[in-house]
């Protein structure tokens, strides 16, 4: 049975199931115990992180499994990934994916190779969940989108939800792979509802998802710019354009599959990523369609992505930087 749940209660969901089903699942991070245990300063509940997604794990599964950690990256990762090639399955909070690059070190050369180096002999069942996007207000160091440098690393594989049924379904697919996975939340979709099956499923990594049927041209959303390319879809539709939205879902691996059959039903086809545009997602759809859909193309592949600038702290500011459902519009009619 469905039933309508923000994405944050669908990971907070998710992550409950995961610890109940498998006792190697720990959660790690700053913040994500809280308050929780000190109960001689009157908490016994958690906040449960930066946007509250781990509330109410400290006080169900202890302090042995939901761990607070020092205000570093780079050394709870580096743990986070010890534990995962000794025998947990440890989902690892990075409260902002702009503060990779304090910690990209045991991602890129430890987490992402051990399992190659060592001839398939060691696991890493890592995951790692990190805010991503801008949108919030949060000004030029907490509002970045670079899954790109994650889906780039050979041995990592790289998800982004836009609705709290996948997001609950992806997460559990990501703690329960053999791999080390980065789960990316887009905060602007966090507090947003949507239907989430009751109990325990899996969405699978590597697969995207048609979220509207088109004819006319193909519109490929990444997390919240699926939001984007369906408003987009509507005001077409009104215009006598049939947009197919495909939800890319998953970064690496990458569906490429679906992205070639899109094309080919329509002949036209446009990326909006949230990401800035150089050596990004939306070039690496671009590239895979000219090299394997060329003979699809009936106009050239397009791209509507953030400038290649910081996320701007003025609200007029970031809103324009943002990809919009308007300046697809503007962009498909040039396809036409």
């Amino acid at each position: 049975m469905a039933r309508e749940l923000p994405m944050l209660f669908a990971i907070n969901e998710a992550l409950h199931i995961a610890m109940e089903s498998d006792p190697d699942v720990i959660v790690m991070g700053e913040d994500v115990a809280g308050g929780g245990g000190r109960a001689d300063q009157g908490i016994e509940e958690a906040w449960g992180g930066i946007m509250g997604a781990t509330k109410g794990l400290y006080t169900k599964f202890g302090a042995s499994r939901v761990r607070d950690t020092p205000i570093s990256e780079m050394g709870f990762l580096g743990a986070a990934v010890g534990a995962a090639a000794t025998g947990l399955r440890p989902v690892a909070e990075l409260m902002f994916i702009d503060f990779l690059g304090v910690s990209f070190d045991p991602l890129l050369n430890q987490a992402a190779k051990l399992r190659y180096m060592f001839g398939g002999k060691v696991r890493v069942p890592l995951t790692v969940r990190t805010c991503t996007g801008a949108g919030t207000r949060s000004a030029a160091q907490h509002s970045q989108s670079l899954y790109a440098m994650t889906a780039a690393v050979p041995g990592l594989k790289t998800v982004i939800p836009s609705n709290p049924h996948d997001a609950k379904g992806l997460l559990l697919s990501a703690i329960r792979d053999d791999n080390p996975v980065v789960f990316c939340e887009a905060k602007s979709l966090l507090f947003g509802s949507g239907e989430v099956p009751e109990g325990d499923y899996e969405v699978p990594i590597g697969k995207a998802a048609i979220a509207r049927e088109g004819s006319d041209v193909s519109l490929i959303g990444i997390g919240q710019t699926v939001t984007t390319a369906l408003s987009a879809a509507q005001t077409l539709e009104s215009e006598g354009i049939s947009a197919e939205v495909l939800d890319l879902r998953s970064l690496y691996p990458m569906d490429e599959e679906a992205i070639l059959t899109t094309l080919e039903k329509t002949g036209r086809l446009l990326i909006v990523d949230e990401a800035t545009p150089v050596c990004g997602i939306a070039s690496e759809v671009a590239s895979l369609c000219v090299d394997k859909g060329f003979d699809f193309l009936n106009a050239p592949v397009k791209k509507v992505t953030a400038p290649h600038a910081p996320v701007p702290f003025s609200p007029v500011l970031e809103d324009a930087y943002m990809p919009s459902a308007a300046r697809v519009v503007a962009v498909v009619k040039e396809l036409f």
